[in-house]
C-alpha cells in the first residue's frame, strides 16, 4: 500500500526484526560493577564500582623519612659526638673513664634500630635505643609513661632536651646486660638516671674553633637572623641550630 509517491510503510515485522538486531549487535553502554558481554552473551571481564577505585591504601610516600634521615645525619656528622659504626663494648670502655653525664650517639648493633644513645650513669655506662617512628626520634622506654616520652624531630633536638635536668627513664631494651637475663631485671633495676651533661666527642671529630664559637652564640640566642651578622655567617649558625 503506498501512502507517498516512490516510497512504500514497512511492515511492523521488518521494524521489529531491525530493532532486535540494534539491540544485538550495536555496542552498548558499560555499567559500572556488571559484566561485560559479546554479541553472544559471552562474558568478557568486569568493571570495578567507583568505590573500590579508592579504596586501596595510599601508598608510603619515603620522601619525608628521607628528608628527615639525611638531615638527621647532617647534624650528627656536625656535631662531633657521633662515634658511627662502634659496638656497645666500645662505646662503654671509652665512656668507663668520664665523668657522669658524659655521653654520645653511635649506630645500633640491633637491626630494627638506627642509634643508640651510650651515657656514662652513677652505675657506670648504658646505652638506650633510639626509635625512629613518623620522622619523629625519641628514647626506647618500657615504662607506662611511654605514650607521653616526647618525640623530636632530630637527634639533636632530643639530646638537648635531656642536657639539664634530671629525667628517669625505664629501659625497654637494654644492650648490654652484664651477664644478667633481662627477665632477671627489676624495675628498679632497669630504670635509669637519665643526666646529660657533656658530650664525649669522638677523637678524629674534635669540634672546630668555628664550631665552638657557634655553639656559644646558639646558647646566647635562637634567632641567629636578627643578628647584625653577614649573610654567610648567619646561614652557619643555621646549619647547625643546637648548642651541644
Amino acid at each position: 500500500m503506498n501512502d507517498s509517491p516512490g516510497g512504500s510503510l514497512l511492515s511492523p515485522t521488518l521494524v521489529l526484526c531491525s530493532l532486535l538486531s540494534s539491540l544485538v549487535y550495536s555496542p552498548r553502554p558499560l555499567l559500572s560493577g556488571s559484566p561485560t558481554e559479546g554479541p553472544v552473551g559471552m562474558r568478557t571481564g568486569s568493571i570495578s564500582s567507583p568505590h573500590c577505585l579508592h579504596s586501596t591504601p595510599p601508598q608510603w610516600d619515603p620522601t619525608n623519612d628521607l628528608r628527615t634521615i639525611a638531615k638527621n645525619f647532617f647534624y650528627l656528622d656536625t656535631s662531633g659526638w657521633y662515634w658511627g659504626a662502634i659496638t656497645a663494648g666500645q662505646a662503654h670502655a671509652a665512656l668507663q673513664a668520664a665523668s657522669e653525664g658524659a655521653f654520645l650517639i653511635r649506630d645500633s648493633s640491633h637491626p630494627l634500630y638506627m642509634l643508640t644513645l651510650s651515657v656514662r650513669t652513677a652505675r657506670g655506662p648504658t646505652s638506650i635505643r633510639i626509635q625512629y617512628s613518623g620522622a619523629r626520634f625519641l628514647l626506647d622506654s618500657s615504662s607506662p609513661a611511654r605514650p607521653s616520652l616526647l618525640s623530636f624531630p632530630d637527634v639533636p633536638s632530643m639530646v638537648q632536651y635531656y642536657v639539664g635536668p634530671t629525667r628517669k627513664v625505664q629501659k625497654g631494651k637494654v644492650e648490654e646486660t652484664h651477664g644478667v637475663q633481662p627477665a632477671q631485671r627489676t624495675v628498679q633495676e632497669s630504670t635509669v638516671v637519665l643526666k646529660l651533661k657533656r658530650a664525649l666527642h669522638k677523637p678524629q671529630a674534635f669540634p672546630s674553633l668555628q664550631h665552638l664559637t657557634r655553639l656559644t652564640i646558639n646558647r646566647s640566642t635562637g634567632c641567629p637572623d636578627q643578628l647584625p651578622l653577614p649573610r654567610p655567617l648567619v646561614r652557619y649558625l643555621q646549619d647547625y641550630p643546637f648548642h651541644v
